[in-house]
């Protein structure tokens, strides 16, 4: 199998092999992307046991429909899709909501006039989507996003973590592109302001002022 994961290797040429039965080639695609999937699930369950579960039932979904993959979105999204439809299913049965869609046990109100203003506002222009590729910064970050409801934690590692588009995370969660679309707004700003504490410069601090929005 180790030839299969050179960095010439896609993941395309990955899954034609496997969707031709070559078992190998499914292996290599699991060992490339267990661990991101895992990193997924730990953040959205915060439960080791659960995270394996997901992943171990990520993979299983996978094998048993890679035969009706069409590659109309990359491989990695269509597994992410997977994981956190599966991290979803333990979220809901720990809330006893196995047949609720996340937006219909939440508000569906939601727009950007509800959005809070920051209590603290200082000359720092990092954004957390950015951050989160800095090691550094992660163990920072991770705390952070336990403090983020759920609902606002989802969207960010779903659209800023994970990359997926809003119409992916709108459909992986069940929710529509404007309820994503605010709940990401809600999650920058929480975690600007908590990372600013650490990062910005106290004696620049910014009076704050209304947010405009199209």
């Amino acid at each position: 199998m180790t030839d299969l994961l050179t960095s010439e290797t896609t993941d395309a040429d990955l899954v034609r092999r496997a969707q031709a039965g070559e078992l190998d080639a499914f292996e290599a695609l699991t060992s490339r992307h267990e661990q991101r999937v895992y990193a997924l699930a730990m953040r959205m369950l915060r439960q080791e046991h659960d995270a394996q579960d997901v992943t171990q039932q990520t993979f299983l979904s996978v094998l048993e429909n890679l035969s009706g993959f069409r590659g109309e979105a990359s491989f990695s999204t269509w597994l992410l899709r997977i994981a956190s439809h599966a991290a979803l299913k333990i979220i809901r049965k720990r809330k006893g909501l196995n047949t609720v869609s996340l937006e219909e046990s939440t508000e569906v109100s939601e727009d950007f006039t509800t959005i809070p203003h920051p209590d603290y506002i200082a000359d720092w222009r990092q954004s957390p989507a950015h951050l989160v590729e800095r090691n550094e910064v992660r163990r920072l970050l991770d705390a952070a996003l336990t403090r983020l409801d759920e609902k606002h934690r989802l969207v960010f590692l779903l659209r800023d973590v994970e990359g997926l588009s809003v119409r992916e995370t709108a459909a992986a969660l069940d929710l529509s592109e404007v309820n994503v679309k605010v709940r990401l707004l809600r999650a920058r700003l929480q975690l600007r302001e908590e990372l600013t504490r650490v990062f910005g410069d106290p004696e620049r601090q910014l009076a704050r002022l209304p947010h405009a929005h199209a």
